[in-house]
This record gives structure tokens, C-alpha cells and sequence, in this order.
């Protein structure tokens, strides 16, 4: 094994001492004779390539015909210098075919009409030399030592020129990564980006602006585990590295349906749709609403909507000042037992959302009509004048809402209160 000097393990010194024990075993006399061929082979094995792949059909002019140029001449050149001599290539011999394997990924053309050209430059090769070599009588173990030596060849231009291609695309994709990023953290950071700079963050990332955006708050991995990376469309703007990592995207009901079983065991809340100035917003409520879920307040899902739950996000937009309502108003409550406390709650909570007869409240709470009798009057007792003021009933219902919210109840109509 050897390294290829981009810090990784190649298998190519194995091909390359392959290659040049078949070249050096071959008779070096024979060169001389055969060097006013090789303008001819060069120029013919051009023109097939160029008919065989469509993708270099093309005139041979500025980078691209010195660069394909370049490519044939060497090939050829590299496997006739040593000939009974044999010896490793250069690493400027090498590091041509690497080139040649970058400046094709950077012009959108694919491994496999490369590939399929020097395959067609091999056969091109051979067929000249094969008949060079039958017009000079050469002994049919030299034709056949060729033949293997082209093709040994063939494969190791080749590993160069896939070296050069996944290392340009990996770089590619490192770069568009980091600019990606960079256009997420100024789509939440709009105070720190000016319009201008925006647009052209987003012209080299590849993104399109939007005029609308959500941002969607990933659960963050811990230091043992790293998050899963979705697989999602190419429009969606990912930042999974940071302590907060979101998603950001134009069209969340599309491109998150099918978010939520690549997440494993994590929990996302998808924030609500802003105007894309205002992103950092839908971030916030993104991550208070994930908070409320992985605290239980908001009922348990991979993948929630703030959107289905503004009232909550609106009661706890400030725990600070509801701690405050809560303490004050629910006062009265705390003489009672925990059992005594929740069942006054719930009926208080519900004589309020409804404000209807006591069959209304009966039929609601799943209990007998003389039970929210009792409970109605332990209700006046405890509250007192507070059920006459308008202010002071709004302050209590948002309390109790509060209240059952933070003790994660998540009520439904199969939820039944006992007698």
C-alpha cells in the first residue's frame, strides 16, 4: 500500500509495479521504430473518443483540447519511455490524470464517459500497435506482454483520474456545506447580514430566496451521539453542528414528510411560516415549542407544528410573569389536598371554557350532575367574588390552563374524571 500524497491509502503502487514489471520485460528496441507512429495513434484515438462519448464531441479548443491533448500524448509517451526500463510514473505524470479526474467533475461531466474514453483509447492503442507489430514481425509473447500493458495501464490512469474526481466533489461538497451554513446563520442572524450580502450568500450556496421560510428545531445530539442526518430535498438549508441545530425551508408540509422516522429518538418542532427577514422568529418558537414537548407539556411527537399550538406557546411565552399569575390566583387552592386541589381545577376550568348548566359541565367532566353541584359550591366558597369580575376570571382561566398544561395533561374526550 502506498499514500497518494492527499493523506490517503492508495492501492495504486500495486497497479503501478504491475504495469511497469510488464513494460520493463518488453524489448527496448522496438521504440525508435515505432515513435513516427505516434502523432497518427494520438490524433485517431481523439477522434474516437469523440465519437464514442458524447460528452467531448467537441471542438478540441482553449482548456479542454489542451487538457484532453495532454491526457493522450502522456498516456502514450509515459508507456513507451519505459519500455525495457521500466520505473513508478512521476508524481507529475500522476498528478496529470488526477487533474484531468478534477477538471471533469468541475465541468459537470460524469465518471463514466471518462472512463468509458480511455477504455476506447485503450482499444484504439492496441489495435495500432498490434498491427505495428505484425508488419515488424514481432513474436506473439511481445504482442501479448502489450496487450496486458495497455490495459494495466488503461485501469491505473483510470484510478488516478477517479482519485481526482471524488476528491474535487468532496471538496465541492465541503465548500457548498460550509456556504449553506453560512446563508442559514444569516438567515437567523438578520441584524448582523444587509440584504445585498444575503442575496449573494445565497447565489453561492446554490439557494434560492424565498419570501417565506420556517425553521424547524432539531433536538440536539449529546457528546455520545451525533445527530442523523436527513435525508431531505436539496431546497432545504441544514445546520446540524451548532448547539441549536434547525432546518430551514420554504415548503415544510412538502419537503418534511417523511422527517419524522429518520430523526431515530429525537424530537423536532417545525416553527410557524414568516416572512424570510423574520426566520430567527419562527426559530425561537420552533425551539420553545421542542422545549414544552421534551419537558412534557406539549403531548409527545417526532415531529410537531407550532402552528397547533399557538395558545400554549402564548400562555408560557413569558413563565416568569404566568409563575407570577399563577401563585397569585391560584392561591385559594392551596389549603387543599393534591386530589381536592385537581378536582376544583378541573371544574373550575371547566364551568369556565363553557360557562354552561350543570348537565353541560356533568356531561363534559363524565360525571353525575349533583357531583358538580357539590363541587360548584366548594368553587364559590374558594373563589368568591373573583367569578363576578370579568378581569379576574380571565386571569384565573389562563392559570388553570397554565396549571393543567405544566402538569403535561393533554385532555381529550376519552378522559375521564373519576366521581
Amino acid at each position: 500500500m502506498a499514500h497518494n500524497g492527499s493523506g490517503h491509502t492508495s492501492t495504486l503502487q500495486v497497479v503501478e509495479n504491475e504495469a511497469a514489471k510488464l513494460v520493463k520485460s518488453l524489448p527496448r528496441e522496438h521504440v525508435a521504430k515505432f515513435l513516427p507512429t505516434v502523432g497518427q495513434l494520438t490524433a485517431d484515438m481523439i477522434t474516437e473518443i469523440q465519437q464514442a462519448v458524447p460528452a467531448y464531441a467537441r471542438p478540441l479548443e482553449g482548456y479542454f483540447g489542451t487538457i484532453m491533448r495532454s491526457g493522450v500524448e502522456q498516456a502514450v509517451r509515459r508507456m513507451l519511455d519505459t519500455v525495457g526500463i521500466g520505473g513508478n510514473p512521476s508524481r507529475d505524470w500522476a498528478n496529470l490524470y488526477r487533474k484531468i479526474g478534477k477538471v471533469e467533475f468541475h465541468e459537470g461531466r460524469s465518471l463514466d464517459s471518462l472512463q468509458t474514453a480511455y477504455r476506447v483509447g485503450g482499444r484504439v492503442a492496441w489495435r495500432h500497435i498490434a498491427d505495428w507489430g505484425m508488419r515488424h514481425h514481432l513474436p506473439m509473447r511481445t504482442l501479448t506482454v502489450l496487450a496486458e500493458a495497455i490495459f494495466v495501464y488503461i485501469d491505473e490512469i483510470s484510478a488516478l483520474s477517479i482519485e481526482g474526481y471524488t476528491h474535487a466533489q468532496s471538496q465541492s461538497e465541503l465548500v457548498k456545506d460550509r456556504r449553506r451554513r453560512r446563508l442559514s446563520q444569516a438567515l437567523l442572524n438578520p441584524a448582523r447580514t444587509a440584504h445585498e450580502s444575503l442575496t449573494t450568500l445565497a447565489d453561492k450556496a446554490g439557494w434560492s430566496l424565498r419570501d417565506e421560510v420556517a425553521v424547524v428545531a432539531l433536538e440536539p445530539a449529546d457528546d455520545m451521539q451525533e445527530l442523523p442526518v436527513p435525508d431531505l430535498p436539496d431546497d432545504v438549508l441544514m445546520d446540524l453542528d451548532g448547539p441549536s441545530p434547525c432546518l430551514i425551508t420554504a415548503q415544510p408540509a412538502q419537503h418534511l414528510a417523511d422527517l419524522a422516522p429518520q430523526l431515530g429518538d429525537r424530537r423536532a418542532a417545525v416553527g410557524p411560516m414568516v416572512a424570510i427577514g423574520d426566520a430567527a422568529t419562527s426559530l425561537r418558537l420552533a425551539r420553545r415549542c421542542l422545549d414544552l414537548v421534551l419537558r412534557g407539556v406539549i403531548e409527545d411527537n417526532p415531529l410537531t407544528w407550532s402552528e397547533d399550538h399557538i395558545a400554549t406557546l402564548c400562555l408560557l411565552g413569558d413563565e416568569f410573569l404566568i409563575s407570577e399569575l399563577r401563585s397569585r390566583t391560584l392561591a385559594p387552592l392551596a389549603r387543599l389536598t393534591s386530589k381536592q386541589r385537581h378536582r376544583t381545577a378541573q371544574t373550575t376550568l371547566a364551568w369556565l371554557e363553557t360557562r354552561g348548566s350543570v348537565s353541560d359541565i356533568a356531561q363534559r367532566l363524565g360525571i353525575h350532575p349533583q357531583t358538580v353541584r357539590y363541587r360548584m359550591r366548594q368553587v364559590d366558597s374558594i373563589f368568591g367574588d373573583t367569578l363576578d369580575d370579568p378581569d379576574r376570571r380571565l386571569e384565573l382561566e389562563i392559570s388553570l390552563r397554565v396549571d393543567q398544561a405544566l402538569r403535561g395533561q393533554h385532555p381529550t374526550k376519552a378522559e375521564q374524571c373519576p366521581t
